[in-house]
């Protein structure tokens, strides 16, 4: 059996210096382009979370699109995008967040969650924390059950998964 993990770390490629100076910068379009790794990627993501009872997935915009997608359909729900603000043309609902230097939004369509559903954030990256922490209030407000939080890495150093609620489950693929 091949180690799927070292599948998925092989097809991670550093940037050193992206976006300044100082950041590695950890890069999944090899791992997107890669058939066997996306592949492995999501067999991973549905194995963790397949008996969550998920009724749909949420996916962070845009690196978490694929990824959410690719799930959803392995698990058999729907998807729900969370979108920066300005992208989305029906009714939304939105939070605004707090980011190292100013603010940021996140926004979603009022009926892509129904009251009571219970919903799998994915996105591609937990790095600080901020994007996910708003994103599980903007979905449990709108009366949403978090099943969990799932990420294909974690940079851990950062101390994300601290933001995140104590009582929601998250889980990397891959932590650096």
């Amino acid at each position: 059996m091949i180690d799927r993990i070292g599948l998925l770390r092989s097809t991670i490629r550093d940037v050193p210096d992206f976006p300044k100076p100082g950041i590695l910068f950890k890069d999944i379009a090899p791992l997107l382009e890669s058939p066997r790794g996306l592949k492995v990627t999501i067999q991973l993501l549905a194995e963790r979370w397949g008996e969550a009872g998920v009724d749909i997935i949420a996916a962070l915009e845009s690196r978490g699109f694929p990824f959410g997608a690719a799930l959803a359909y392995e698990l058999g729900v729907g998807l729900a995008m969370v979108r920066k603000p300005g992208k989305l043309p029906f009714q939304k609902r939105g939070i605004d967040y707090a980011l190292e230097y100013g603010t940021d939004r996140l926004e979603m369509h009022v009926d892509s969650v129904k009251p009571g559903q219970r919903v799998l954030l994915v996105d591609d990256l937990l790095a600080t924390g901020g994007t996910a922490a708003a994103a599980v209030r903007l979905l449990q407000e709108g009366g949403a059950e978090l099943a969990g939080c799932a990420f294909v890495v974690e940079l851990s150093f950062l101390g994300g998964a601290a933001r995140l609620p104590p009582d929601v489950p998250y889980h990397a693929l891959l932590t650096y």
